[in-house]
């Protein structure tokens, strides 16, 4: 059964000593992980679960086994005990399947054995596959999916405030907010950090933005794919910030040009197949575009027109040569000035 991060303590107060057999956490944010993981390890300490095994699956030659052999033993012999089961890869493989289904068989009913499971994130497929079908009906799944950059200023905020800090009211505060935010995107560990550091500088009660822009370093770290959300959103500040913040960290010139070309040439194509009469959902589909790109692209689609999409193919096979070391008259030599043009027009078409 699934259950958002922000239940999970309330759930644990509940139970109290009768946990779920199986805590399953899957995702990509390594610190939502790890306080989650923490949490359940102390719910399982309070209710006498005292020895611990952990198993970390690498490769091909892990011996599942054993694993079953753990779980089995425990039921007849063992104390309490939490088992934690590793998966770095997210990919335990066919005889990793098959011990992980018989594995929630035999833990359930098993009052025991605690288990935790980590995963990284995992797409579509693996999440509708039998072994993590069986760990979520067997017990708790939790989602640790990075915080996206709109839910960040509240996320802040309730961090301060665990530790009796707020920042001021109104609108001060939420430009206050949106700074720390600024500094920070991308890296919720250095985010946490920030945070702990406010509270050892200031004591608890209202910060103001100056004691914010003294403290709290800029950290903000980007991808190629928060890139292209970004610009299709029409945010023509923050798309320029994440070009610095992705040059500063050495990402190649070539990699953002991909990302952008990508976009506008995803766009000209699904423009011509409307224009062809196709309907939007079906051209979509056949442009493989889904997720948030797909509610940007519904967005942006019906009213650009082919031609403003035409002008951008060329300004993107224009930069393409800027960034292999060709010359043009009309735009920047510097590839990642030209790159920042480049997501401008694009932004200012989804602006529009």
């Amino acid at each position: 059964m699934q259950l958002r991060l922000d239940q999970l303590s309330a759930h644990l107060q509940k139970t109290g000593s009768t946990l779920k057999p199986i805590y399953t956490l899957y995702g990509d944010e390594a610190l939502l992980s790890q306080e989650a993981a923490d949490t359940i390890r102390a719910a399982a300490r309070a209710a006498g679960y005292t020895e611990r095994q952990v198993h970390t699956v690498s490769g091909a030659h892990f011996d599942w086994s054993s694993l079953l052999g753990s779980a089995s033993e425990m039921s007849l012999f063992g104390d309490r005990q939490l088992i934690e089961i590793r998966i770095p890869s997210g990919k335990p493989g066919k005889d990793g399947s098959q011990a992980l289904q018989q594995y929630c068989e035999a833990a359930q009913g098993n009052d025991g054995l605690v288990t935790l499971i980590t995963l990284p994130r995992l797409d579509k497929t693996q999440q509708s596959s039998a072994w993590f079908t069986a760990l979520d009906g067997c017990g708790l799944t939790l989602r640790c999916d990075p915080i996206e950059r709109q839910a960040l200023p509240l996320w802040i905020a309730q961090r301060l405030a665990a530790q009796g800090q707020q920042v001021e009211s109104g609108e001060a505060g939420q430009r206050t907010l949106a700074f720390f935010a600024d500094r920070v995107e991308g890296n919720l560990l250095a985010a946490h950090q920030e945070i702990i550091k406010l509270g050892l500088l200031h004591p608890p009660g209202t910060l103001t933005i100056e004691q914010i822009e003294d403290a709290v370093v800029d950290v903000a770290r980007f991808n190629v794919f928060k890139l292209s959300e970004s610009v299709l959103s029409g945010q023509i500040d923050r798309t320029l910030r994440m070009i610095d913040g992705l040059q500063a960290e050495g990402e190649a010139a070539v990699l953002v040009h991909w990302a952008l070309a990508d976009d506008i040439l995803g766009l000209h194509r699904a423009r011509q197949a409307l224009d062809a009469g196709k309907p939007l959902p079906m051209v979509l589909r056949e442009q493989r575009v889904w997720g948030p790109r797909e509610r940007l692209y519904e967005r942006i689609l019906p009213r650009t027109k082919a031609a403003t999409l035409t002008r951008l193919v060329t300004s993107a096979s224009t930069v393409d040569g800027i960034v292999k070391g060709l010359r043009h008259p009309q735009w920047p030599q510097d590839p990642w000035e030209a790159l920042r043009r480049l997501a401008q027009q694009l932004a200012e078409v989804a602006q529009a």
